[in-house]
């Protein structure tokens, strides 16, 4: 099956089990000590160009969402927003404290309750379209098309609701191990299908007409005596360009298939808790030991490593032009060089820790907080 392909950011982040290992949980109060940062001369213009505020994530984790000039963001307090140039547009309350949002196409901003009804919002006005139950818990933002709402929920399966009024069209579920990673990461709409990493190491391709599998692919497969040992879940949403999809897992590979056919383009053994960004050059990792690593997108070949923010709970990084942008533990956002992962500039975006995945937005990204703190940077 062929793909309409777009550039795909945002899949799958904090973690489930080892609640004890602040390298996978950012929300562990104690650890190991965060390495400090390296003095750094900046050659490159790194600038807030606005800052405002929503409610604070709690135990969970808001992404932003970007459609157009317009920044969607919530906070489990029950806070929904719709952003442009730093003024508020709209807000609303959800009167019920939040799990996860906000998903949007920028006709329709979804979230999701910790009771896990799934609330719609007219994207242009913030007025509430539907609500609807979802019948479990949704840590994930939702993904939006102008005809589905599709929900991943933390038992890794996919419902699907009409966009219109939020009736329930199809759930697509598959078997999964015991232990799994805790998903805080989403689902891709794209050319018919909804593409979802699993636990096990798979990555699944779903008809959006009917929930049925288009195919199936083993990102990798798991290894070890233990289940503890075996856990090796996709880690991060699939990224997509071109023909090529692309995927990371925690305890085994990161590997690029051709999307049209399933074939694999390469493969190499890695682990990663928060997932991965590609352009048409490299494929971007944060590894398990908060290392960020550029691989060749061609033949996964090893192309830089910047291993100067050991313990800093480094998010999944975002491709910026020729710059790669991460958030860390701290607040701190970094901006290496894209084409030898050199530091080029650093700035403090608030003193609560950067769990959420950052977001392409105009010429640069947006930032959200676990504090609460939206920022929208650009690079001069």
């Amino acid at each position: 099956m062929k793909f309409s392909y777009l550039r795909v950011l945002p899949l799958l982040g904090a973690l489930t089990l080892l609640a004890g290992c602040s390298s996978l949980n950012p929300f562990a109060s104690s650890g190991p000590k965060p390495a400090d940062l390296v003095d750094i001369k900046p050659s490159v213009d790194l600038r807030a160009v606005w800052k405002t505020s929503i409610g604070k994530s709690g135990p969970y984790v808001f992404h932003p969402a970007v459609a157009g000039d317009s920044v969607y963001a919530a906070a489990m307090n029950g806070d929904v927003a719709r952003f442009e140039d730093g003024r508020a547009v709209w807000r609303a309350d959800a009167d019920t404290d939040l799990a996860a949002g906000v998903g949007s196409d920028g006709r329709l901003a979804v979230v999701v309750s910790v009771e896990g009804v799934a609330i719609a919002y007219e994207a242009a006005t913030g007025v509430e379209r539907w609500r609807v139950p979802v019948g479990a818990e949704v840590l994930a933002p939702p993904a939006v098309n102008d005809e589905l709402v599709v929900v991943r929920t933390s038992d890794h399966r996919l419902i699907a609701l009409s966009s219109s009024d939020g009736a329930r069209r199809w759930v697509y579920q598959r078997s999964n191990p015991p232990l799994a990673l805790r998903s805080f990461a989403g689902v891709v709409l794209e050319g018919g299908v909804a593409l979802a990493g699993f636990p096990g190491g798979k990555m699944v391709a779903v008809n959006v007409s009917n929930g049925s599998a288009v195919w199936e692919l083993n990102v990798a497969s798991p290894r070890g005596a233990t289940e503890l040992e075996r856990v090796a879940d996709v880690a991060g949403t699939p990224v997509i360009s071109r023909r090529e999809v692309c995927a990371v897992t925690y305890q085994g590979r990161a590997a690029c298939f051709d999307g049209s056919n399933g074939n694999s383009l390469w493969a190499r053994d890695f682990s990663s808790s928060v997932g991965m960004d590609r352009d048409t050059r490299f494929a971007v990792i944060t590894d398990d030991r908060d290392a960020i690593q550029a691989l060749d997108v061609y033949s996964g070949a090893s192309v830089w490593k910047q291993d100067a923010l050991p313990r800093r709970v480094v998010s999944r990084p975002l491709i910026v032009g020729d710059y790669v942008a991460v958030g860390d533990g701290q607040g701190y956002v970094h901006l290496l060089r894209r084409e030898d992962g050199a530091f080029a500039a650093r700035d403090r975006a608030d003193s609560s820790p950067i769990t959420a995945d950052l977001r392409l937005h105009g010429r640069g990204f947006v930032v959200q907080t676990r504090g609460g703190d939206i920022v929208a940077y650009e690079v001069r």
